[in-house]
């Protein structure tokens, strides 16, 4: 299997943890070997091999939105090939047209698409519905997942959240569509053969950021999530390696951590109450963490690292830094450079 097709698998599996789904027994229900999948020499993954995975995958994880909430979870930096598109592209327009000639060395069954149309840009997904190994079913969860990972590319990309003017899905009934229009931001609408987003034009030029793409790099390293062997982990721990992976994109609220992972807000606070701790805890946790992580790489303004943590008013922020310690950011960030 090319390599990263091998690391995209990989990563599957790492999600499928997360998920309290053991990847040993999701390999052996799809017949793949995973002990050889773990090597670092080649290895070769048939067709039909990937599609039970992820069928597999959504029935013992009990989610039919399994594809979105993959692409939510799965950081830029898990996958190398984005790591080769920034650094090929200096706008978001070249690194769209780059990633949609690379999606190929993912997946053979479905293409991306990108046209300038009315001043917008319409990002287009193909399937190939003739595929023989590869259901209706599962060529769907992984259209979803490339429209979610589109998204968070560009999040990633040029330092603001991107929301489609629209969104296009082809299934006649879509399953689970609250969690698409959480998920995609926008509400889906149907039409036949076609899927796609449009987003505003005026994305096109706009000069990527590389810095994140390297933060990414360094959250993927922190929280090791990237590796299928994990034991079994503390939900607080889980919820920690979920929201700093992803802290790229802003703190996830509590609401969309428990659709990640598949339960209820309410069931997700019970389960962190039993461990002794509360999600704004953990939130404040990670918040700090990546408050220093920026603070002291220079590279942004205080704020810049404000917004990104989802603070509404620089005020909020100055005074939860305070309250962590005992300073402000501006003052901690002027002992950094003297």
């Amino acid at each position: 299997m090319e390599d990263y097709k091998k690391q995209f698998v990989l990563n599957m599996l790492a999600y499928a943890v997360q998920r309290d789904v053991s990847p040993k027994q999701l390999c052996k229900l799809s017949g793949v070997d995973f002990k050889a999948l773990k090597s670092k020499g080649e290895f070769i993954i048939t067709p039909k091999q990937f599609n039970d995975l992820w069928l597999n995958a959504m029935h013992l994880a009990n989610d039919q939105a399994f594809g979105l909430h993959f692409g939510e979870s799965l950081q830029l930096a898990a996958l190398g090939v984005v790591g080769q598109i920034i650094q090929a592209s200096k706008t978001t327009g070249e690194a769209l047209t780059l990633a949609a000639q690379s999606i190929h060395l993912i997946t053979d069954v479905v293409s991306m698409e990108v046209i300038r149309k009315n001043k917008n840009i319409i990002v287009q997904f193909h399937a190939d519905m003739n595929s023989q190994d590869t259901n209706t079913e599962v060529l769907h969860q992984l259209i979803g997942f490339f429209m979610v990972f589109t998204i968070h590319e560009l999040d990633g990309l040029i330092f603001k959240k991107i929301k489609p003017l629209k969104v296009r899905c082809s299934m006649n009934k879509l399953v689970a569509p609250d969690e698409y229009e959480r998920i995609l931001r926008c509400r889906p609408q149907h039409k036949a053969d076609d899927f796609s987003m449009e987003f505003n034009g005026q994305i096109w030029d706009e000069p990527i950021i590389t810095a994140n793409y390297e933060l990414q790099s360094h959250l993927l390293r922190m929280t090791g999530k990237n590796k299928p062997e994990q034991k079994e982990m503390l939900m607080s721990e889980r919820i920690v390696n979920h929201l700093t992976a992803n802290a790229y994109l802003g703190i996830a609220t509590l609401e969309e951590t428990a659709s990640n992972f598949n339960i209820s807000p309410r069931t997700l606070q019970r389960k962190l109450h039993e461990e002794g701790v509360s999600y704004q805890q953990l939130a404040d946790s990670v918040r700090k963490s990546i408050a220093l992580h920026y603070l002291q790489s220079g590279n942004y303004p205080v704020k810049e690292i404000s917004y990104i943590l989802g603070y509404n008013e620089l005020s909020a922020f100055t005074r939860a830094f305070k309250r962590w310690t005992g300073t402000t950011p501006v003052d901690y960030q002027k002992k950094r450079n003297d």
